[in-house]
């Protein structure tokens, strides 16, 4: 019996101490959900392919501007 006792004493007392860190404000941890999404992976690689793709697009009217300039303005 005190055996039991001092067994239950003990595991509420290492129980009480391991208190849980308080949660992070609501913004912050909205912003980290956001982010740990199953598509967050899909949406970065979508946004570097239009990143790219807008990159394309400015070496393009660049090399049509020159082309343009060297053909007499046409």
């Amino acid at each position: 019996m005190k055996t039991a006792t001092i067994v239950l004493l003990s595991i509420a007392g290492t129980l009480s101490a391991c208190k849980a860190s308080d949660p992070p404000p609501a913004k912050e941890r909205a912003q980290t959900e956001a982010e740990k999404t199953v598509y967050d992976t899909q949406f970065k690689a979508l946004q570097k392919a239009k990143d790219v793709q807008n990159v394309v697009d400015q070496q393009k009217s660049a090399s049509d501007k020159q082309l343009q300039d060297a053909e007499g303005g046409h």
